[in-house]
């Protein structure tokens, strides 16, 4: 077979800068986008932030996430974590009592939505139609004692703060962290009624499910309607921190939506710790020199 000796030397030749350029692009572009899938589908990657949940998992955590409770279209995109908009798809199971849980953040107490994409991670106490009852930090579902997780941590003889209860949820019910409720868990279809008593507690709630709401003296509106009450559309979960007496939890901000939640952590493959004795972050090396090597391969339950 004769070869044109023109074309082997194109072929051989080198490529130009830009070209190599644009074939670095073209891997990253097609590494990031099954990135993208296996991390909403299948698995995420977790990083703890916050010592809410010690010491069940600590401040640096690294977690493998599954996502059986929430797949879905890609929320974010990796390593710039850029919010995306998203749909939850069906979901082979559903969360339980006791489960430690991942989902997205649905904003402070009185916000209808967070100001930014942020996932959480508490452990799921009650669920919808539960009613939750915490006397002295003893917590009660359904009348019945809920014990302290394996891990968990409570601080003995620390004082309640009066003032909690112009911070904790829902406005107005004056609770504290650790004496709250008792309050039922929304369960889609229940019906809640409405009035001027009660308007400031829902409020924020019926607003997470997209709808307007106002009063004045006529009565309470709900996307210019007049009500007298409110169909729940959607499951709740109630979630807290096993840090008991250190965490921002749903005593807070509210509960749980069932569209929110994305699924469990599996093992934790990466600790480090974050900050000094000072609060003051540790850089990339110095976090290195602060590995936990006895939490990887750790399982989470």
């Amino acid at each position: 077979m004769k070869i044109n000796k023109k074309e082997s030397t194109k072929a051989k030749q080198p490529q130009t800068a830009t070209e190599v350029a644009l074939s670095w692009i073209k891997s990253f572009v097609v590494v990031l986008f099954f990135l993208m899938i296996l991390n909403s589908l299948l698995f995420a990657n977790f990083l703890v932030p916050t010592g809410s949940m010690e010491n069940t998992v600590m401040t640096g955590d690294r977690l493998l996430v599954n996502r059986l409770y929430g797949p879905s279209t890609p929320q974010i995109i990796p390593f710039f974590n850029i919010p995306l908009p998203y749909k939850m798809l069906p979901s082979p199971c559903e969360p339980e009592r006791g489960d430690v849980i991942v989902f997205v953040f649905p904003g402070m107490r009185d916000e209808a939505k967070a100001q930014e994409f942020q996932y959480y991670l508490k452990r799921c106490i009650a669920l919808p139609g539960d009613t939750l009852q915490i006397i002295d930090n003893l917590v009660y579902v359904n009348s019945k004692p809920q014990p302290l997780s394996e891990h968990g941590v409570t601080l003995k003889n620390m004082r309640e703060d009066p003032s909690e209860i112009y911070r904790t949820f829902p406005k107005g019910a004056n609770f504290t962290h650790d004496n709250y409720g008792p309050i039922r868990i929304p369960k889609k279809g229940d019906i809640i009624p409405l009035n001027s008593q009660n308007y400031q507690e829902w409020d924020t709630f019926i607003k997470r499910e997209y709808h307007n709401i106002s009063i004045n003296s006529s009565g309470i509106y709900i996307d210019d309607k007049p009500v007298s009450s409110y169909v729940v559309e959607q499951d709740y979960y109630f979630g807290m921190g096993d840090n008991r007496d250190m965490s921002l939890d749903s005593r807070y901000w509210g509960f749980i939506p069932r569209d929110h939640i994305l699924g469990s952590p599996v093992v934790c493959w990466l600790s480090w710790e974050i900050y000094d004795e000072n609060n003051q972050e540790y850089s990339f090396f110095e976090k290195l020199a602060h590995i936990r090597w006895d939490r990887i391969g750790k399982f989470i339950n």
